[in-house]
């Protein structure tokens, strides 16, 4: 991805604003003022081409922006553990590497999840991989897995075990993975 792009949306930071560095994961403060192009807002996240690099922005901090938060997410303390796992799956969803405009569900990156009740609530284990092992947001990518899932009411604690084995490949995307990539 090279960045800035016609569809891109330009931007002047309202505030100081914490960003990640994409590929590499370092954490920066991007000061007020700064300009830049929002290039991917998926997922309650944003990814800004700012002088040449590529930064990941937190949903918390939309409104450095000029974006709207995400939404507090609905679940009756009464849900079943069905419902529950539901809510797993659509929060995963909003899960996107800041490169890729294909959440992790469909990319292929979730190998299980389950759903288990807990003293204090809902326990989720995850376990997912990276499209590579070297990737240097995976570490992020798995922090956003955990935080959005903690997110879900009822759910006390999410587990997100990194693995690579089986390595993944192509063919663990969705269909709609494949067709919006051009890979089917």
């Amino acid at each position: 991805m090279s960045g800035f792009s016609p569809s891109s949306e330009a931007f002047t930071l309202a505030r100081d604003c914490l960003a990640v560095l994409v590929p590499q994961g370092e954490q920066v403060t991007l000061p007020a003022g700064q300009i830049g192009y929002i290039t991917q807002s998926l997922g309650g996240s944003f990814t800004v081409f700012v002088e040449g690099n590529l930064f990941r922005v937190s949903g918390e901090d939309a409104d450095a922006l000029g974006k709207a938060s995400p939404l507090p997410i609905e679940l009756p303390e009464n849900a079943s553990d069905e419902d529950a796992e539901y809510m797993v799956w659509q929060q995963l969803k909003t899960c996107f590497d800041p490169e890729i405009p294909i959440n992790v569900v469909d990319l292929g990156l979730i190998y299980d999840v389950s759903v288990q009740q807990a003293a204090e609530g809902r326990k989720v284990y995850v376990k997912m991989t990276l499209t590579a092992p070297g990737c240097g947001m995976g570490d992020i990518l798995v922090d956003d897995v955990r935080d959005k899932l903690e997110r879900i009411p009822t759910v006390h604690e999410a587990d997100v075990d990194l693995v690579f084995d089986p390595p993944w490949n192509q063919g663990m995307m969705s269909d709609a993975a494949k067709l919006e990539t051009g890979m089917f």
